[in-house]
């Protein structure tokens, strides 16, 4: 069963995270299933707009820390240098997609998977949505550094530096996270009657204004700070720590649902 559907809804390619007994939690089998679905909706002139959500309890738990590649022969550093950068490009595939990309959360949204709801245009979540980033309970850090852009400074700061991770819908709505609020059961069609509302209006119009709009924060310095903040990532994610020592302990000893009880999850 794919890890990752892609169904055409008319202009609107939907896209699924489809691991629901792992909360949708990202592994590199997803991330090449999201890279492929996206592909197909950049290269297929009839879809206009990229609606994402999650099958199951949950959007997506961020990204699997179980899938790590440890049987490859290049130095642990080198290994993890590659990796957190993949993450981060395929982070950023929502951020430059030529279409506009939506985002349905429910349940929850934590770490990266927060990073790409944030990075995409516009994000719709259920009532019972819940946001966070825990990375710095357990030793980590965050791999995509858009926060700041996005909630600003503040609101980037609780929730990054407390490792923030049951922040409800209404408040992320009010820290800008979110740009509506609606009840899990109208989601999935108030989701679908946005981007299709998006997809009916000219597509080149759409698609220059986006880009106008994503080169104003370019000029800011916005791509190359978040470059910068992945090298720190880097450093954080190659340095051992008591904290991320215990973590990974009990990540190794007792699995991955252990570990997140450990760092609040």
């Amino acid at each position: 069963m794919p890890k990752v559907e892609l169904e055409t809804i008319g202009s609107v390619a939907h896209i699924t995270l489809n691991r629901p007994e792992k909360l949708n939690a990202i592994d590199a089998d997803m991330l090449d299933e999201l890279e492929h679905a996206l592909d197909m909706a950049e290269k297929t002139d009839e879809i206009r707009v990229v609606l994402i959500d999650g099958n199951g309890q949950a959007f997506s738990a961020g990204f699997d820390i179980q899938s790590l590649d440890e049987s490859s022969a290049e130095p642990g550093n080198d290994r993890v240098r590659r990796e957190l950068t993949r993450d981060f490009e395929v982070i950023m595939r929502f951020w430059d997609c030529p279409k506009p990309t939506v985002a349905s959360v429910h349940g929850y949204c934590l770490g990266s998977s927060m990073e790409i709801t944030a990075v995409c245009d516009v994000t719709i979540a259920a009532d019972d949505s819940r946001f966070g980033a825990p990375e710095v309970k357990y030793g980590s850090g965050i791999v995509c550094l858009v926060l700041p852009w996005i909630v600003g400074v503040k609101n980037a700061n609780e929730l990054l530096l407390a490792g923030a991770n049951d922040i409800d819908a209404s408040r992320a709505a009010a820290m800008g996270l979110v740009n509506r609020v609606v009840p899990a059961a109208e989601l999935r069609s108030e989701s679908l009657a946005l981007a299709q509302q998006i997809a009916a209006n000219d597509s080149l119009a759409v698609r220059l204004t986006k880009r106008a709009i994503h080169q104003t924060l370019d000029i800011a310095g916005f791509r190359q700070s978040l470059r910068d903040a992945l090298d720190i990532d880097i450093q954080i994610e190659t340095t051992t720590t008591p904290e991320s020592q215990a973590f990974n302990d009990i990540l190794r000893k007792e699995g991955l649902k252990a570990a997140l009880r450990r760092r609040g999850t």
